[in-house]
């Protein structure tokens, strides 16, 4: 399983990276908005700067809604680097889009998926990769990773190449269920991926053996 960091913190983005673990990013226009990168030089700037640092996949979302728009941003960011996946809407005209740039050799990612048919629909579309949000479904009672397991078995049914990037990922259990389902790549914020270091056994094992370590070289 392949693990983004879902920031456009750059510290964060270098944290995880040098734990040696990571294999993208994904971005969005709240995040962007976070870290007070505002402007379209900016943001475009920001992703060569994410692309400098990290040797992966980096999600960059088109702002646009109608086809056009989106073709002309998407067009745009793809000529960034070699890196850039464009991040299409889960719309009509997204679908339509990501028909396009799948025709053109431009990689996407079609987010803010929420059902079965939504994901297929996607993949029918040539996407590389399909983001379903798991944690805004648990926000309204439902099992994200329910979804998770049945786009997997449509996938695999059909033998779809569009990767399952499992998106919404707030904590550890999260990542361990998606892995446990089959998901193709996780998207969490770097606590949620760091929190996978720590057990209190593996804290209290050590601590023990470094004070067994100090009473025998006494």
């Amino acid at each position: 399983m392949k693990f983004f960091i879902d920031t456009a913190n750059l510290s964060e983005i270098k944290e995880a990276n040098d734990l040696g673990i990571l294999d993208g990013v994904t971005t969005n226009p709240s995040l962007m908005a976070k870290e007070g990168i505002t402007g379209h030089d900016n943001i475009m700037k920001h992703y060569v700067d994410i692309c400098s640092i990290v040797d992966g996949d980096v999600s960059a979302e088109v702002i646009a809604t109608d086809f056009e728009g989106m073709i002309r941003e998407g067009e745009a960011l793809a000529e960034l680097h070699k890196n850039i996946v464009v991040k299409i809407p889960m719309t009509k005209e997204g679908i339509q889009a990501i028909k396009y740039f799948s025709g053109k050799g431009i990689r996407t990612n079609c987010t803010l998926i929420f059902s079965a048919g939504q994901a297929l629909l996607a993949a029918k579309a040539g996407a590389t990769y399909i983001s379903p949000f798991l944690g805004r479904l648990d926000d309204i009672s439902t099992d994200g990773t329910d979804l998770i397991a049945q786009i997997r078995m449509i996938y695999d049914n059909y033998m779809f190449q569009t990767e399952i990037l499992a998106a919404s990922v707030r904590h550890p259990m999260h990542i361990i269920s998606c892995a446990e389902i089959g998901a193709d790549v996780i998207t969490a914020p770097l606590k949620a991926i760091t929190a996978l270091l720590k057990h209190p056994l593996t804290d209290s094992g050590l601590q023990q053996f470094l004070a067994d370590y100090a009473k025998g070289n006494k």
